[in-house]
């Protein structure tokens, strides 16, 4: 008896956490603002991190910029997405937010209205990467023919998909069956 009492309880919180989803507006504004962010974090992160991908030359003091080479680009580009990883997943987990989210007033519930879990956040962060790395696998593909400009409309894949979407939701919500919703407290 006492577990259908918690079905229905979990029932009840998923049919509140639907009727609180935010609007698609609140939650664009917010990841405008959630992007601002991470890029001020993304640029600090980087400069600490020049000089491990970008050494000059001992007894150089005003050599010229160089451009690193790949791999040092790509061990940099590896530790800014895995830094990004903990931060979303700390943040997204346990009933905590992001200071966007506490600034529109929006947090992040799973489809059962509870707080998300650590791998729940974790890989609503992943999935968040679908759009980007379509774009950056079909970049690859039609670089050659020469229309290698046309992959960046896929950068919009996880949020355009909310046009579509029976509840409006973003991609990556909705494989992480997760809700973005008013926090109204």
């Amino acid at each position: 008896m006492n577990g259908d009492a918690d079905a229905l309880s979990r029932g009840d919180a998923a049919r509140r956490a639907v009727d609180r989803v935010a609007s698609l507006p609140r939650r664009l504004g917010a990841l405008l603002y959630e992007a601002l962010l991470l890029v001020a974090m993304a640029l600090v992160a980087g400069f600490a991190l020049l000089p491990l991908v970008s050494p000059s030359p001992a007894g150089a003091a005003h050599s010229a910029p160089t451009i690193p080479p790949i791999y040092a680009r790509t061990m940099l580009f590896c530790a800014l997405a895995a830094g990004a990883a903990l931060y979303y997943r700390w943040c997204w987990s346990e009933g905590r937010q992001t200071l966007p989210q506490k600034t529109w007033r929006l947090r992040l519930v799973e489809r059962h209205g509870g707080a998300p879990t650590r791998p729940t956040a974790l890989l609503r962060y992943v999935a968040a990467w679908i759009g980007p790395l379509a774009a950056i696998l079909v970049y690859a593909a039609l670089r050659p023919a020469g229309y290698g400009r046309y992959a960046a409309i896929l950068l919009v894949l996880n949020y355009g998909w909310a046009l579509v979407d029976r509840d409006r939701q973003f991609l990556h919500d909705r494989v992480a069956h997760t809700l973005v919703v008013r926090n109204d407290r």
